[in-house]
């Protein structure tokens, strides 16, 4: 018997987490920064990491059985080391995992880790596809591959859709690193920040970049801009990793941070967070570089560690500094907060499942920063947790 299927055009109001999105010539690209901001970006580093869809998902009600995806992916690979695996794409129905699948084909970029040059080969789009699924009315999400930029061109099921009424969830809006971003997590609902808001209920807005968590005043503008109801902010790796800034300067550049996500929201609660445990930055300075010796890439500082007293940072310089600046602000902002990182992955959680490269957790360290997280800042007694007149 052949089964017809219903075509919907991809529409910005079927996507969550995302802050833009751009037309081209195959369908929809999402973004995590809005235009005006991708305007000011520096590097090429950071307009890739943005228009990864770290968080962003499509989100639908239908009785649909069969769902089939067509994107034009975009893969990163890296010069020298074995072609990654094809992102995942997960589809959630009523809040849980019913199916996950992958696109072969499309784009690859080459990054050359030693001279920063790339590469971009073009390719085919493709499909995902999701059958077998549950015969009643449900909430559908499909989160998209969170390191794969994602045209979306076609959405097809064997039943109509209609996009997914609001929630009323409470919308929780994070910054952070690759670690954040979802770094070395096998799939986009295992990259901590989304393991956290599952446990704590609420929407994600996932601005975690690669590389891309430097205090750019373009990035707290459309932290500032982006509805919200709870904020945090994670910094630390990048900024030592990039060995972007000294001590005199690291200092205002929070405090300007800061000041510009509160021109926005002024009285949300909001989380700033330290690095977590990273044995190679703790007390040796940026920059970071890549050793490609045993055929993987692992990463080393090289910096001195007696520079630390000309200004140098490293990660306990900062933790030290987050600790003074938030301690002094939350004088005269009682919803400001502070988390040192280490509480989310530390000493023992090391010693349990060490980071692969030197930087980054695996899937397990991802589900383990996810859990602290959510015990920490949604649990009783936490920033995020719901309060009375609260959703």
């Amino acid at each position: 018997m052949n089964t017809e299927y219903i075509t919907t055009p991809v529409t910005a109001d079927l996507l969550r987490g995302a802050l833009d999105v751009e037309r081209t010539a195959h369908g929809l690209l999402p973004h995590r920064l809005p235009a005006r901001a991708r305007r000011q970006i520096p590097d090429e580093q950071l307009a890739m990491a943005e228009a990864q869809p770290s968080g962003v998902r499509l989100a639908f009600r239908t009785r649909a059985t069969t769902v089939e995806l067509d994107t034009l992916p975009t893969k990163r690979a890296f010069r020298g080391l074995p072609a990654p695996a094809d992102g995942v794409y997960d589809l959630l129905a009523d809040g849980l995992l019913a199916g996950q699948a992958t696109v072969t084909g499309g784009r690859v970029r080459t990054l050359d880790l030693a001279t920063q040059s790339v590469d971009l080969r073009d390719g085919p789009p493709g499909t995902a596809r999701f059958a077998g699924l549950p015969a009643r009315d449900k909430h559908v999400e499909i989160w998209l591959p969170h390191t794969e930029i994602t045209e979306l061109i076609a959405l097809r099921t064997d039943a109509p859709v209609e996009p997914a009424p609001d929630s009323g969830r409470r919308v929780w809006l994070h910054h952070g690193s690759s670690i954040s971003h979802g770094s070395n997590a096998a799939h986009p609902t295992g990259i901590w920040p989304a393991l956290a808001a599952a446990q704590g209920g609420v929407e994600l807005v996932n601005l975690g970049f690669g590389g891309g968590a430097l205090l750019d005043p373009f990035t707290a503008r459309a932290m500032r801009d982006t509805p919200a109801d709870l904020v945090s902010v994670k910094i630390g790796i990048n900024v030592v990793n990039a060995d972007a800034m000294r001590v005199r300067a690291f200092g205002p550049a929070v405090h300007g941070f800061l000041d510009t996500i509160r021109e926005g929201h002024p009285s949300s609660p909001l989380l700033v967070v330290s690095a977590i445990l990273c044995p190679i930055h703790e007390d040796t300075p940026g920059p970071l570089m890549p050793d490609f010796g045993g055929g993987t890439v692992r990463f080393k500082a090289t910096g001195d560690p007696a520079e630390r007293a000309a200004g140098r940072l490293t990660l306990n310089v900062i933790r030290d500094e987050l600790a003074r600046i938030i301690g002094e602000r939350a004088a005269d902002d009682p919803n400001l907060h502070y988390l040192d990182g280490r509480h989310l992955y530390g000493e023992p959680d090391h010693a349990e499942l060490p980071l692969p490269d030197e930087v980054h957790p695996d899937p397990a360290g991802q589900r383990r920063i996810g859990e602290n997280f959510a015990r920490l800042a949604f649990g009783a007694g936490g920033p995020f947790a719901t309060r009375p007149g609260r959703r």
